[in-house]
């Protein structure tokens, strides 16, 4: 008896520590939890939103996930999303940010990040971590700046790249920030991004485009980027 006792404390625990240290993982294990009710298989919104706004967030992801398909050919992965309908409900998950990403396995999005570009940004880390696998999106084996530019290539973000051939909005200066902390968006990241979409897009160009990437997630190093974008 004082086992079960001892492993229900224990339990207890361990969810008030997953809740306070870590809110957006703990409402992406359970959604009801947090007041999110599932629309869709896969998709909840935040319980209350109205039927509208229901409806146009299954249009948005659906359309995001068009997006990111057609970049890689397929979808392998398939997080659980989140979306959240006010300030109220995203503020204590995401903070400031439109959207979060937790490896491939989930995805919060902000009111202000409930749209396509946003969702096909977050769901671009999702499949990028995916298809490296678990060990290698721990060990941070893709640059940051990598992650990040390739997610804005992918979702099309019109904030830090330009229609035609040449894409850049901003020319790169030297090495990008390494560090995940450099990425978090402020007012000066917006700069980051558009820099890091310039590399990770005439990467591509050289590379053979999307054929390109899929080659070096088979089996190439992403340590050999920084020399391929001029870095």
């Amino acid at each position: 008896m004082r086992s079960v006792v001892l492993a229900l404390i224990l339990g207890a625990a361990a969810v008030a520590l997953i809740h306070f240290a870590y809110p957006a993982a703990a409402a992406a294990g359970c959604p009801s939890c947090y007041g999110f009710t599932e629309v869709e298989d896969g998709l909840y919104v935040e319980r209350g939103m109205p039927p509208d706004r229901r409806e146009a967030a299954k249009a948005t992801v659906e359309a995001a996930r068009a997006r990111v398909r057609a970049f890689y050919g397929d979808l392998r992965s398939g997080p659980r999303i989140l979306i959240c309908g006010t300030d109220a409900c995203y503020r204590p998950l995401g903070g400031g940010s439109r959207g979060i990403a937790l490896l491939d396995q989930a995805l919060i999005l902000s009111p202000r990040g409930a749209d396509v570009v946003i969702a096909a940004h977050e769901l671009a880390h999702a499949e990028l971590h995916r298809r490296i696998g678990l060990i290698a999106t721990l060990s941070r084996s893709v640059p940051q700046w990598f992650d990040e530019g390739l997610a804005v290539v992918v979702s099309d973000d019109p904030r830090y790249l330009s229609p035609g051939p040449e894409r850049c909005r901003a020319e790169p200066d030297g090495d990008m920030p390494a560090s995940r902390a450099a990425w978090i968006e402020t007012a000066d990241s917006a700069g980051l991004y558009a820099k890091a979409a310039c590399k990770v897009s005439r990467w591509l160009d050289a590379h053979g485009g999307s054929a390109g990437l899929l080659r070096l997630v088979a089996g190439g190093s992403f340590r050999d980027i920084a020399s391929d974008t001029g870095s």
